[in-house]
């Protein structure tokens, strides 16, 4: 299914990590009637904001990568918060689609909806086969409710509604704030101001065993505008790089890349997280997508956006 350029396209989150990713593809593919709004402009908590918005708008197509995200310690110590503010932010958006007509909404979830032990790599059909880790699991449960929600309104109501499921991302527009922030742009910034600030070493937390896949935001900002015109199935997909590399090899290669000198300290009174998380992305890969960025290349275009917003 094409999309015609003149579409109007609603971008749920453009200002964020996700949602910045794809306005950037969808201009770079000549879509010309595209529709973002603020937080200030727009309440997604609140559902007669919301309705205003869908009546008056009126969008054809909509990404939904508006969310309340973070980090370990951050869903740790606000479970009510990624809880509640995930549900209400997918059903506003979601059920606001189903009422106003919009021609296809795409669903994005995270990696951390499998269980925690489920085998690797991640297929799809391993969703609620396990426990969840427990740092992580209100936001897990919200976004498997945004799955699940989006198959309801396909079954009952006929909706083209898709989701799919990203692995770790990174990239420009990244929340770069050491409570709240993931652990690749954590690495950045720490290793940034240590350079900066003349330290001998930076403390890291875990063990650095863990193993993660990152992927580039404009990689998946191409997949989803990839998906909303070549994919229509009731099963969400997803969305990673294809391989993985471990949490100590990772902050070795952002150490490089910045040019810190000092020390890696690793504080295993930390939490690890999810041993291992490697998504099998066969079913995208096999219907002609694939990544573009490698992680090299990738952290060096991260590196250069946090320099322009924060750097010396």
């Amino acid at each position: 299914m094409s999309i015609p350029k003149g579409a109007k396209i609603y971008v749920a989150g453009h200002r964020g990590l996700v949602g910045s990713a794809i306005w950037r593809e969808l201009e770079r593919a000549g879509f010309t009637n595209l529709i973002g709004r603020t937080h200030t402009e727009l309440d997604l908590l609140n559902p007669d904001a919301v309705k205003r918005f869908y009546d008056d708008a009126k969008p054809e197509y909509v990404f939904v990568a508006a969310a309340k995200v973070g980090g370990i310690l951050a869903n740790d110590t606000h479970p009510a918060q990624f809880l509640y503010e995930n549900l209400q932010i997918q059903n506003h958006l979601i059920h606001g689609a189903k009422v106003a007509g919009v021609k296809k909404l795409l669903f994005l979830g995270s990696s951390c909806i499998y269980p925690k032990l489920a085998s690797q790599p991640l297929k799809e059909d391993y969703l609620l086969t396990g426990p969840l880790e427990p740092t992580n699991e209100w936001y897990a449960i919200a976004k498997i409710a945004g799955i699940k929600m989006c198959q309801a309104y396909r079954r009952q109501y006929g909706c083209d509604f898709i989701s799919a499921m990203p692995t770790n991302m990174y990239g420009p527009n990244d929340n770069y704030d050491l409570q709240s922030s993931h652990v690749l742009p954590a690495l950045i910034r720490k290793f940034h101001e240590a350079k900066a600030t003349g330290k001998s070493e930076v403390i890291c937390w875990g063990t650095g065993s863990p193993l993660r896949e990152f992927l580039y935001s404009d990689d998946l900002g191409r997949a989803c505008v990839f998906l909303m015109e070549n994919y229509n199935a009731e099963q969400f997909i997803n969305v990673g790089y294809g391989s993985d590399l471990s949490i100590r090899e990772l902050a070795e290669t952002v150490k490089g890349i910045i040019g810190f000198e000092g020390a890696i300290v690793w504080d295993s009174s930390k939490p690890d997280g999810t041993p291992k998380k490697l998504m099998d992305s066969s079913r995208l890969f096999d219907l002609g997508w694939k990544p573009q960025v490698d992680l090299q290349q990738g952290i060096r275009l991260a590196y250069e956006d946090f320099l322009k917003r924060f750097g010396k």
